[in-house]
């Protein structure tokens, strides 16, 4: 659409998303998981004018979905109270299992999925078939591993499986969509990561349930929130997976065991595979994308990290000029000037000299206006406003006159230089 109405290269960026969002939203009937994931994985960073865009998309979406199907929710969630706070310990134990699980997935394709590609093209024809049979062997004995699956959840969820078969169904759904992934015929991501973190939410708590028979919750909750902790390991999308679930379920009640699992499978996750499973999969197709991940794990250099302390020579009074042949032998040619007001300016050495023998003008003893910087901005923003001049300063928040350090081109370049990302931080292998 937007190549056929000729919007700008800008423009066509935005447009990606907004699909996006109103795809999301109306295959699972959650506009604010919709949002929340672009926000999270596409765009990478909240921004007003995207944000209104991809809400109206997510919410148009599904008003015209819930139009045709009706509003309830994907599941049929079963109810849910947190009877003991010392249940939230058998959720935490479910957030580390499914970060265990979420790294075996993504490992798998990591490992398998480029040994395959690097086998002889002709191959490239046959893998897609054999990977059928596999599947359709699996199928045979274990019909609910086929397709999306949204009905086997959903008797997950009602506790119409015995432990043992929701281990096997998740183990082999792992292994069915990791055949499917890297034979090339990928048949989605976000469908089978909700099987399987059903499955493997109701297997953890049919065995705490049979270990602890005092833990009153339902099998179904444990199938819900691995749903959740599963999503947010995999896909690595903690504040979506949230956000899903709720919408998912209609259920609010159960944010804090979502809470406590989504964040134990994330960190784990992250700590075991440090690449997202989008990263890895573009990259093993030779595409160099954006890493929003890790450009929200990367430390924010800020200009107290570049800034130096104000050296006398260098930050001067008009009050208190030095003699001029102390101006003279004075290092450099700019200096930060402040005037009766209080304000921190710039002057050259030369106009200094004007000034320091009574020759420069009234218009002249006005040092000219910079540009100030606080300690906690970031160097972006230095490097924005420092454009041509030789030092810029470093003003206190709560007190403008208050000079707590310069900064010049040359320190920011330098900080950049010694604490910026690593050449191997920029060039992760494929693989």
């Amino acid at each position: 659409m937007g190549r056929r109405l000729k919007l700008s290269r800008q423009n066509l960026r935005l447009i990606a998303p907004v699909g996006a969002a109103a795809g999301l939203a109306a295959a699972f009937n959650t506009p604010i998981a919709a949002v929340l994931f672009v926000i999270e994985e596409v765009i990478g960073s909240w921004s007003a004018g995207v944000l209104g865009a991809v809400v109206l998309a997510a919410v148009s979406s599904v008003v015209v979905e819930r139009w045709f199907l009706g509003a309830e929710p994907l599941f049929r969630a079963p109810g849910y109270r947190l009877e003991s706070p010392g249940e939230l310990a058998a959720y935490a134990i479910l957030g580390v299992v499914a970060g265990l699980a979420s790294m075996v997935f993504v490992k798998s394709i990591q490992l398998l999925r480029p040994w395959l590609k690097a086998l002889p093209r002709w191959t490239q024809y046959l893998l897609p078939a054999i990977a059928g049979v596999l599947i359709g062997l699996i199928g045979r004995q274990y019909p609910q591993v086929m397709g999306a699956g949204y009905e086997y959840i959903d008797q997950a969820l009602h506790d119409q499986y015995t432990w043992e078969v929701l281990g096997i169904l998740a183990g082999l759904k792992i292994l069915a969509t990791v055949l499917s992934f890297s034979s090339g015929t990928p048949g989605g991501l976000f469908a089978p990561t909700l099987f399987i973190g059903a499955m493997v939410g109701g297997a953890v708590g049919g065995v705490e349930r049979l270990l602890y028979p005092h833990f009153t919750g339902p099998l179904g909750a444990y199938a819900l929130v691995g749903m959740g902790a599963l999503f947010a390991g995999i896909l690595r999308a903690p504040m979506t997976s949230v956000f899903l679930v709720l919408e998912i379920s209609g259920n609010y009640a159960i944010i804090l065991p979502v809470i406590i699992s989504n964040a134990l499978a994330y960190l784990i996750s992250r700590s075991l595979q440090p690449t997202p499973i989008f990263d890895l999969l573009s990259r093993q197709d030779g595409l160099d994308l954006p890493s929003h991940e890790q450009d929200r794990e990367r430390a924010v250099l800020r200009v107290e990290d570049a800034m130096r302390a104000p050296a006398p020579q260098v930050a001067l009074r008009l009050e208190a000029l030095p003699p001029p042949e102390v101006v003279e032998s004075l290092p450099g040619e700019f200096f930060l000037v402040q005037d009766g007001s209080g304000y921190w300016g710039g002057m050259s050495k030369a106009k200094l000299l004007e000034l320091a023998s009574d020759q420069a003008s009234d218009a002249d003893a006005r040092p000219q206006e910079l540009p100030h910087l606080h300690p906690d901005h970031s160097l972006d923003v230095a490097m924005r406003r420092i454009g041509e001049w030789p030092l810029l300063p470093v003003v206190h928040r709560a007190d403008g006159n208050k000079l707590v350090g310069v900064v010049s081109l040359a320190d920011i370049l330098e900080t950049y230089r010694k604490r910026g990302p690593a050449l191997h931080e920029l060039a992760e292998p494929a693989d």
